[in-house]
């Protein structure tokens, strides 16, 4: 499975620790940019990250100062159920409840270790589906 990776200016650092962690990992993973500290306008990102997340069926991280921002954004894509998340609990439920293809973590808020666990915690939670499967459909299904 290749992670589709984007973050703006404000999630730059954490994104390129988390590059350096896949690659040490041997983790697939396809960088969406931006490739600076200057400032970009995060929907762009987060537009472009979800978008390739839904065409390749796969899923994706997004880094911001937050993650609020690009949670929101790139939930603006049909499919996209984005979520920002500080800790490993949240993590898992957003996998185990809601099948989240989208992680949102934000640079200001989490250290790396942290952001790491998280990242690992999520990528490895199965959805669980039963009775989790009809109300994840409902939100694909809304128009």
């Amino acid at each position: 499975m290749t992670i589709i990776l984007g973050c703006d200016h404000g999630g730059f650092n954490l994104k390129n620790e988390v590059i350096k962690y896949f690659n040490n990992k041997n983790v697939d993973y396809k960088d969406m940019g931006t490739y600076s500290s200057q400032s970009v306008d995060y929907p762009l990102i987060a537009f472009n990250t979800a978008k390739e997340v839904m065409k390749l069926n796969t899923k994706g991280i997004l880094f911001c100062g937050s993650g609020l921002g690009m949670a929101i954004a790139a939930n603006k894509i049909k499919g996209v159920r984005a979520v920002c998340v500080s800790d490993a609990y949240m993590a898992i439920l957003s996998r185990e409840h809601n099948d989240a293809n989208i992680l949102c973590l934000g640079e200001r808020i989490l250290g790396i270790n942290a952001a790491l666990y998280i990242i690992e915690t999520w990528l490895n939670t199965p959805f669980l589906e039963g009775r989790h499967k009809k109300r994840v459909q409902m939100l694909n299904e809304f128009p």
